[in-house]
Parts: C-alpha cells; structure tokens; sequence
C-alpha cells in the first residue's frame, strides 16, 4: 500500500494513467446521473456486468467505478430538480428542489446540492476511522432496535405536518407506500438487461410520474435568477455534516439506504433551513454514502451498495490511499461539472415546451423501467403512479411515500 502512495505521488505515468482512469469514471457517471429515473443500482449492476470484460489492471478499473459512483450522486440532483424526477437516493430532495426551481431559484438550488455533495467527500475522509470504529461499535444495538428507530422517525414525519388533514393523508400515502413495497420489492422479473430491481419503476412512479403528469398542465418553468447562496456558512456546513454522517451510517449497517436515511436526515435538519437545508443534508448522505461504503467493504469485508458490489466482483486491490485519492479528485470533477451542466440544463428545460418534455420523460421512464424489470415493472409503475398522486392530492408532503422501503423493513419482510 505504501509502495503504490508513493509511486501515485513520485511516477507521473502512474500518476497520469490514474488520472484518465478517474476521468472516464466520471464521464460515465455524468452520463448516468443526468438520465432521469437512473437508478444508482441499475447503474453498478450494469458496471458488474461489464466490469471484468474492461481492459487495464484491476485498481485503475476501480478508480474509475468508484469515481462513476461518486460523480453520478453529484449529477442525479439535476434531472430530479429540473423535471422533478430523482433517483431512490434523490427522491427526498426532488420536491424542495423542484420547489426552487419553479420559484426561479434554480441556478441556487443546483449550487446547494453540490456543495452538500462536495464537503460530504471532504468530510468522509477523516471522519472515517473514528466512524468506522463507532459504527461498528453501536451496530448490534440499532439492529436490534431499528423497527423501533425507524417508527420513532415515521411518526416525527408525520407530526411534522402542519395541520390533521396533511397528517392523515401523509399515513393513507404511507400505508399504500409501504403494502406497493412489500408486494413488489422481493420481485425478480424477467428483463432484457441484467441490472434489474424493483426500486427503477417503483420510484420512477411514486416520485417522478406525478410531477410531470400535473406539469403537463402547468406553465412550465420560469426564468432562473440569482447564483448566491442564501443559507448562513454554519447551516450550510451543519447540515452537510448531518448528511455526511447519515451516509455514514448506510456505509455501515445493512438494510438501510441511502433514501432512508436521507428521510431520517429530515428530522434532524434545523427547521429555520427549509428547503435548502433539506437539499444540502440529502445530497451530503448519497455522496457520503458511496465514499463510507468503500471503508465498510475494507473494515468488514462486505460490499453494502450496488457499486461496491461491482466493485468487489471486479477483484479491486483495496489501496486505500490511491482509492481515496481518486475520490478526491472525482469529487472536485462532480462539484464543477453539476453547476457547468446543471445551470446548461435548467436553461434547455425552461426553452422547451414542457408538456412535451414531460410526456418524453414519461416515455423514457416506461421504457426504462421495461428494460429493467420487464412487463411487470410496467404494471408496477403504473400502480406507483396512482399511490404517489396521493399525497399530492391530500396536500401531505410526498417524503410518506419512502414507506415502500421503510414500511417492509419495520415489518420484517
């Protein structure tokens, strides 16, 4: 390990080979981030696939998934801000971001996700060791305790609301949520790729069917003004340090992800943050999360994400300090290319006809989720579709609908 630090800092072959590795990495994970619906697992199942077919030895093709990884939890906050539709890990964050920038704050929003992005790397690195220790240390006791964790979280969300009818229908949203969950995740249908999972149609209706189908009545989006951020520096590192450590967490203890512990976040981002809070401490846990799990997989020898799994089939050699170097430097990438490629892109949106923008995007999102769970994700995005109008309707917050992955695992299933 401390043979191949020395030859990144001193071989400048090594040093540029590692470089390009990183930099198709994070082309790849741009690419992905800005698909709308992409899953991030669908995306490192693909990357599995075609991981050991990859010419080039096994650490730089690792470089490059892990920066895929990270880049694309940078670039995911685009389509779920510019057309409402996120990813599992952004469906948290979708609506406060939508919310900005059909209030002509886009460009501000876009900047707020990058930075939550950008310090939850810049977090993650020393906050490792002692996390890794402490993580490993309480484990036992939230496992055994996470039913009751996990309600404790769901009945704050739920008195959060601001008057009784928002609460009851927040419960109806998530009670559907949570039997549509426990009726299709364990489902393992016939698809043409291989890079399956219910969690593509599943969140593709909840969270981003319902949004475009009402913008195909809207007015569209307005013009964006204003890039400065309006959030104090201590919030605004506070609450990327909240979501840094919620993705800790995910790195560490099975069955809990990313979107989870984002909703989790909720509760504990200081109300005076609205929106923006919201969108700094989730877009903190999904970028956290990639970076924490590549110290899980070296502590404890289990790969807890989609990409560490790719990462794992791919026989990398775990060189922590190359590793983390190439997050770094992916990071600073996912940083610049979010607000370059975020801003080009509420810019594109806003000159479109947004009807016909959302009923592409609704046609991508049906092919997607065909490709990827056959006729049954079909049937399943269209009965995700109808149970995210719910909370729309009642005028409940849409965060009740994660009882598809939460309600199962209080329950057991």
């Amino acid at each position: 390990m401390v043979v191949l630090a020395l030859e990144f800092v001193a071989d400048p072959g090594f040093t540029g080979q590692l470089l390009a590795w990183v930099l198709a990495g994070s082309l790849l994970g741009s690419c992905s981030g800005l698909v709308p619906g992409l899953h991030a697992n669908n995306f490192a199942l693909l990357l599995a696939g075609i991981a050991g077919s990859i010419p080039g030895p096994p650490l730089f093709v690792g470089c490059a998934m892990l920066a895929a990884g990270v880049v694309h939890t940078f670039l995911n906050a685009v389509p779920a801000m510019a057309l409402g539709v996120p990813d599992a890990e952004m469906a948290v964050t979708a609506l406060p971001g939508h919310r900005m920038v059909l209030d002509g704050r886009g460009y501000e929003a876009i900047r707020l996700s990058a930075v939550g992005s950008l310090l939850a790397v810049l977090a993650a690195v020393p906050f490792a060791v002692p996390i890794t220790w402490a993580v490993t240390a309480v484990y036992p006791t939230v496992r055994a305790n996470l039913s009751l964790i996990l309600a404790v979280v769901v009945v704050a969300l739920l008195a959060s609301e601001f008057n009784w009818r928002a609460r009851l229908g927040g419960a109806l949203s998530f009670g559907l949520a949570t039997i549509l969950g426990a009726l299709t995740l364990d489902s393992s249908p016939e698809a043409p790729l291989e890079a399956g999972g219910m969690l593509a149609p599943l969140f593709a209706g909840l969270f981003g069917a319902p949004v475009l189908i009402d913008a195909m009545f809207g007015c569209g989006i307005p013009p964006q003004r204003g890039e400065e951020i309006r959030l104090s520096r201590p919030l605004l590192a506070g609450t990327a340090i909240a979501g840094a450590l919620a993705g800790a967490v995910v790195g560490y203890i099975p069955g809990i992800s990313a979107a989870i512990a984002a909703v989790a976040v909720l509760v504990l981002v200081p109300g005076g943050s609205g929106d923006r809070g919201y969108i700094v401490a989730t877009s903190g846990v999904d970028t956290a999360n990639t970076i924490f799990a590549l110290f899980a997989l070296v502590a404890i020898g289990h790969p807890r994400t989609g990409v560490m799994v790719a990462f794992d089939e791919a026989g990398v050699p775990l060189e922590l300090p190359i590793l983390i170097g190439g997050v770094l430097v992916a990071g600073s990438i996912g940083f610049v290319l979010v607000i370059l490629v975020g801003d080009a892109y509420l810019e594109l949106v806003g000159q479109l006809s947004y009807w016909k923008i959302s009923t592409v995007v609704l046609g991508l999102l049906l092919v997607l989720s065909y490709l990827f769970t056959g006729p049954l994700g079909i049937v399943v995005f269209v009965a995700a579709t109808a149970v995210g109008m719910v909370p729309v309707r009642l005028r409940a917050r849409r965060v009740h609908l994660m009882g598809v992955l939460i309600g199962p695992l209080m329950l057991g299933l």
